[in-house]
């Protein structure tokens, strides 16, 4: 997949709170904003393709375990 840049201005508290997030997933900052970017677009129905199926991380796998098997 080819790689597209931006400029992205964001405020500094955003910005810091990404760093934190992204250091919890063992990410790196533009990994974690391309992971939320893509998670927002699959949530909302707009995210292009067939690789929308594949976004679902493992937490997101166990809710929805949890959620079949109670309700």
């Amino acid at each position: 997949m080819a790689r597209k840049s931006f400029l992205l201005r964001t405020d500094p508290e955003v910005l810091a709170a990404l760093h934190r997030w992204a250091g919890d997933e063992l990410r790196s900052v533009n990994a974690q904003i391309d992971y939320v970017l893509r998670r927002a677009l699959r949530d909302a129905g707009r995210y292009p393709g067939r690789e929308a199926v594949g976004l679902q991380d493992s937490s997101d796998s166990q809710q929805s375990r949890d959620e079949t098997s109670t309700g």
